[in-house]
């Protein structure tokens, strides 16, 4: 079996993005997306069974809504009128201009993407609808361009299994949130340990299945970082989500959709 080293796994996931972003919408998790639809009428179909809302949809016309994620992280975060939200991984930015609803003009809302195609995207989405307080920042989640004790609350919708440096994105995440900020994450994660067939699967890393953690690594890396309050739970849709993905697999003994909470102490 053949052993991909880091680089040429980051190197595969950026690709598949960037072509997902320039495409407009997702090509399917076995091409690189975490989802398996094309058509842009199951993009909304895909987003109810994550969570989202009907009034959702609407910050997804100009094209942000890509049809990627596994769950609602909006649903969890609590946002209040004024803070500053920093999304990882923030895509077409579908998940910043909800956030922008609920901040309201007082707050801000800041995208983070290691994609340059995604980030052109989001742009041009932004411009379109007019908004001046969403930023959306070409970086690497494990080394943030954000100042520390900046950020009031920290989202991200199924891009942390990405990661190969998970220890290192917790860190950051726990440098630049302000004290009392909160982290709320829709991710993968293993519940059982991955066959190596799985674990060397370029597609399945895309498709955020490969590079899923264990649920006690992820409590004890986010434990080790600094946070408190931590909080992992499984999404009653996560099956339907994932045998979405990868319909007549046993994927769903490995992995599962979880909503992941923390704070930073005050």
């Amino acid at each position: 079996m053949k052993q991909y080293n880091h680089r040429t796994i980051t190197n595969y996931i950026k690709q598949r993005y960037g072509a997902i972003a320039q495409q407009g919408s997702v090509s399917g998790c076995c091409d690189g997306g975490c989802s398996c639809s094309s058509s842009p009428t199951d993009i909304n179909q895909i987003s109810a069974t994550l969570g989202y809302q009907e009034n959702d949809m609407e910050a997804g016309a100009t094209g942000a809504n890509l049809g990627l994620g596994c769950g609602n992280p909006l649903a969890h975060a609590t946002l209040n009128e004024g803070e500053v939200v920093l999304d990882l991984g923030s895509g077409g930015g579908f998940d910043c201009f909800i956030a922008r609803k609920q901040v309201g003009e007082r707050g801000r809302v800041i995208g983070v993407d290691m994609t340059p195609q995604m980030i052109d995207l989001a742009r041009v989405n932004a411009a379109r609808l007019g908004y001046t307080n969403v930023e959306f920042i070409e970086g690497a989640i494990e080394a943030l361009p954000v100042d520390s004790d900046s950020i009031d609350v920290i989202i991200s919708n199924c891009v942390i299994n990405l990661s190969l440096d998970k220890k290192r994105v917790f860190h950051e995440a726990f440098r630049v949130l302000k004290p009392g900020g909160r982290l709320a994450v829709s991710d993968v994660v293993a519940t059982a340990e991955l066959p190596e067939v799985i674990k060397q699967d370029l597609k399945l890393h895309a498709g955020c299945v490969a590079g899923a953690e264990h649920i006690a690594v992820l409590e004890k890396l986010l434990c080790e970082a600094g946070f408190n309050e931590v909080k992992l739970t499984p999404k009653d849709t996560s099956k339907e989500i994932l045998t979405s993905w990868m319909p007549e697999t046993d994927i769903d003994q490995y992995v599962a959709s979880y909503i992941i909470e923390a704070k930073k102490p005050r």
